[in-house]
């Protein structure tokens, strides 16, 4: 996991995983053996070693029929039942080479930044996955300084655009995505806006489709508009601000930090066990579409502070504003810096609304806070006084 909290109670080592392995190789050795193999690539597609009695026995299948589905055709000459030819995916015709090529003097010892203007389409998947490769190759998962490479795209991307995403690398897209964007998001920075002649309302418009965030570790993520069904399912660290969401949005999330601006579907917050969630909910009707199994819900308090004093620009998410640092304390700071974030980013007239009006909209914001995640922590804010006394 990549909750330090929860990472420190693990006892376990990448021996171990390794020790198992090797006992898993060992008796596959053995099974392999008695069925006369010495490869394994020899038991591809004998499926008339298979033996389904042990399944079909069971009461549960008293019935089932598997002899279609572990049919074994006659032989044919040229015809094979393993792997026996690769596909072509065409990669060399991807985007990413256009980005890596314009990208260079950035991925050099003494990287400069880089704008880059191009247009993009529905067929040009996971865009910025290999231009990350790239980053990550050089770098390593520290990446660059951000904003080094920005990339100005405009049209539809098609699944998985802005995947993996590097620390350093912003993709910002005019136009909208379809699903996964943003899918195990790295630390980048990823920005769907609307194009500035359209005069359709956000906040009941889908910009971004299904999964968005999937499994997100490091990052921001910026949508002025709805996003699909799961939005930020598994999400553990990156920091997005959308301005509604479909069905199950916050799905099993242990970590980082979600704002909602507009409607969510039901389920919202299932399995979630880490991070936070502000969702903004005027009509009072979000309790019924959350699912409290683990969560629970409260009110966000107003700052004890003046960061209202600071421009939008000179702010950016902070460690304790994604979602590692102190979940208990400066909620009604946090909100509003990303809010500020995303109209800068967006241009969002749905942030620029709430911002105008913030202390009747803060009223309006519930926080989704994992119960367990919460006690967490607690004890360890009690842990830190406590030695901080002792000392």
């Amino acid at each position: 996991t990549q909750d330090p909290i929860l990472r420190a109670r693990f006892t376990g080592a990448p021996e171990h995983v390794i020790n198992y392995f090797f006992f898993v190789a060992e008796e596959l050795r053995h099974i392999m053996a008695k069925l006369g193999f010495r490869k394994f690539e020899d038991m591809v597609g004998r499926v008339d070693l298979l033996d389904m009695r042990p399944a079909v026995d069971h009461w549960k299948a008293k019935g089932v029929d598997l002899s279609k589905i572990l049919y074994q055709p006659p032989a044919k000459d040229g015809v094979a039942v393993k792997l026996a030819s690769t596909q072509d995916h065409g990669l060399e015709g991807a985007l990413d080479h256009k980005l890596i090529k314009a990208a260079k003097s950035a991925l050099g010892k003494s990287p400069k930044p880089v704008q880059i203007t191009e247009t993009i389409k529905n067929v040009n998947r996971t865009v910025g996955a290999m231009l990350s490769g790239e980053v990550a190759r050089k770098f390593g998962h520290a990446g660059l300084p951000e904003d080094t490479i920005q990339v100005n795209l405009t049209g539809t991307a098609g699944q998985s655009f802005a995947a993996f995403l590097a620390r350093g690398v912003t993709l910002k897209l005019t136009g909208d995505g379809n699903d996964y964007v943003g899918k195990g998001l790295s630390g980048g920075r990823v920005i769907v806006k609307q194009p500035d002649t359209v005069k359709r309302e956000p906040i009941e418009n889908i910009i971004v489709g299904n999964t968005v965030l999937y499994g997100a570790i490091a990052g921001e993520a910026y949508f002025e508009g709805v996003a699909g069904e799961r939005f930020a399912v598994r999400n553990s660290g990156a920091v997005a601000v959308v301005e509604g969401c479909g069905d199950h949005g916050c799905e099993y999330m242990t970590g980082g930090v979600v704002v909602v601006l507009g409607e969510t579907g039901r389920n919202f917050a299932a399995g979630m066990s880490g991070g936070a969630a502000y969702v903004y909910d005027p009509r009072k009707g979000f309790v019924s579409r959350c699912n409290p199994s683990m969560v629970k819900l409260e009110t966000v308090k107003p700052a004890g502070g003046g960061p209202e004093a600071d421009a939008p620009q000179q702010r950016s998410p902070s460690a304790e504003n994604n979602g590692m640092g102190d979940m208990l304390a400066f909620d009604a700071e946090r909100l509003r810096i990303l809010i500020e974030r995303h109209l800068l980013h967006t241009g969002s007239q749905r942030a620029r609304d709430l911002l105008d009006n913030w202390d009747e909209a803060l009223t309006h914001f519930v926080k989704v806070m994992p119960t367990d995640y919460a006690r967490a922590l607690q004890d360890l804010k009690t842990e830190r006084a406590a030695t901080v006394a002792a000392e």
